[in-house]
This record gives structure tokens, C-alpha cells and sequence, in this order.
């Protein structure tokens, strides 16, 4: 498995907002933990369609989402990968967000098992 073109691919897919192209990269069993939340890890969410219905938040929340400037770093021997992006985009409200995050990528048979997210805040 090419893991940096797996990272590439699943960003185009996000910036395509194509949930069912996202979640062709993920297992069955795969977790999602978000930044925000009330415990250490933020929020996680727990198998596809939890995961699918937690992304699609994303979408509904900030319709126009992007992630530009990406940066894509492997470390094969572990199956895992993190992108590092900006995010762009304008909530329902009509309030511009930008920020800087990355995703953390576990991998497993070539399925994404695991996507643990971080994000600047901004204030």
C-alpha cells in the first residue's frame, strides 16, 4: 500500500465532500476522534457509521469546507500517516473559519483504522 497517495486521495475526497468516496478508505471498525469534547482525547466516534455521521457534521456545518496546502508524512513501518493541512471555510452563519490541523492515520490491510484530528484554536 502507497500511504502518502492514500493521504492524497482521501484529501481530494474530502475537498469533494464525497462521503462515500471517504469511507471506501475506512474499516469497519475504524474510530474518529475529534479535538473538541469533554475527555483527553476530545470526542470519538466509533465504527463507520458513527464515523460517517460525524464527517458529514463537517459538511453540513461548514458547507463550502477546504483543506488546502496539504502536507502528507509516512512512516510505512508503523502503517501510518499524518496530513497536515489549513482549513478553510464559512459556517451557516456566514462567519469565515481558518485554522491549521492534521490528521493522524493508523492504517490496517490498507484501511484507515484509526483518524485522530487536531486543530489550532483560533480566539
Amino acid at each position: 500500500m502507497d500511504i502518502r497517495s492514500t493521504l492524497m486521495e482521501l484529501c481530494e475526497a474530502f475537498n469533494a465532500h464525497d462521503l462515500d468516496r471517504i469511507m471506501a478508505f475506512f474499516s469497519d471498525d475504524c474510530v474518529l476522534e475529534m479535538p473538541r469534547g469533554s475527555q483527553p482525547w476530545g470526542t470519538r466516534f466509533e465504527g463507520k457509521r458513527t464515523v460517517r455521521e460525524a464527517l458529514a457534521t463537517r459538511f453540513e456545518g461548514l458547507p463550502d469546507v477546504h483543506y488546502g496546502n496539504a502536507e502528507h508524512f509516512v512512516d510505512s513501518s508503523a502503517e501510518t500517516g499524518i496530513s497536515k493541512w489549513t482549513l478553510t471555510g464559512t459556517t451557516r452563519e456566514g462567519m469565515k473559519r481558518e485554522f491549521h490541523g492534521c490528521d493522524f492515520y493508523t492504517f490496517r490491510n490498507g484501511k484507515v483504522i484509526r483518524k485522530d484530528s487536531y486543530w489550532k484554536i483560533v480566539e
